[in-house]
């Protein structure tokens, strides 16, 4: 962290490929591309030291590459299918010792929140192998974040066989939950009926509302902030309300 020895890098899942709405990460908003946005928010965070947009070699996903350079951000190219491996490799390429994984799929994500689990992963460094808000969850889709060790992501990347765990990072620790020091960062109110995600076109539709109210009078919006305005205008929770998650 800075100021310390530890280096805690986020890493960005993306690729272009998506099977549901193909090309969601650069969907445009008020002329700019959702991850535009998504990276704005993730850089007001005060405690990562790198970014680092971790996508494919396929050659449709060169424009991602070459978004995160015109955006002064770090990219790491590897394998589609096996996630975990692309993981790995970019955070051992650029010297992690703590990863925070996102996914590109969070437009509106909550810099205060990726903090939030940051904080609770370090106050507890000796022990926690991992933190996050999804593991008993109360935050809205679309503000997931997970911390975890570089040890602990080797031994994922070691050990997980399956090709769920291959396909998502952190599979193999909820797999294997009395294997790994858990730390959960629940939200006092339950507030995950809110999808804030982007996986099809009625989740592009909602987050192009929220972000269009939301953006033009303060760029630095809070989750607080969204919460106010899905109950300000709660018919906007309808538009996506019928999607079905995919499983993990």
């Amino acid at each position: 962290m800075r100021g310390e020895t530890m280096k805690v890098t986020a890493i960005i899942q993306a690729r272009m490929g998506s099977t549901r709405l193909p090309g969601k990460v650069l969907k445009r908003v008020m002329d700019r591309p959702l991850l535009d946005f998504q990276l704005e928010r993730i850089r007001m965070s005060a405690l990562l030291d790198e970014i680092i947009i971790a996508t494919t070699t396929k050659p449709e996903d060169d424009v991602l590459a070459e978004f995160a350079q015109n955006h002064s951000i770090q990219v790491y190219r590897g394998s589609e299918q096996d996630v975990l491996s692309r993981y790995f490799e970019a955070a051992q390429y650029y010297g992690a010792d703590v990863i925070v994984r996102l996914t590109s799929d969070c437009p509106i994500i909550d810099a205060a929140v990726i903090d939030q689990v940051i904080q609770a992963f370090t106050k507890h460094k000796g022990t926690c192998k991992y933190a996050s808000n999804t593991v008993a969850r109360t935050y809205p889709r679309g503000m997931d974040t997970e911390v975890l060790s570089m040890p602990a992501l080797k031994r994922c990347f070691d050990e997980a066989r399956s090709l769920s765990e291959r396909e998502h990072v952190t599979s193999y620790i909820h797999h294997h939950p009395d294997e790994f020091s858990i730390c959960s960062v629940r939200l006092k109110q339950d507030e995950s009926h809110h999808r804030w995600t982007v996986d099809t076109h009625e989740d592009f539709q909602l987050m192009k509302r929220m972000i269009s109210h939301l953006y033009p009078n303060n760029p630095h919006f809070t989750f607080e902030d969204a919460l106010e305005v899905v109950k300000q205008y709660p018919e906007w929770a309808l538009i996506n309300s019928h999607i079905d998650q995919k499983k993990t």
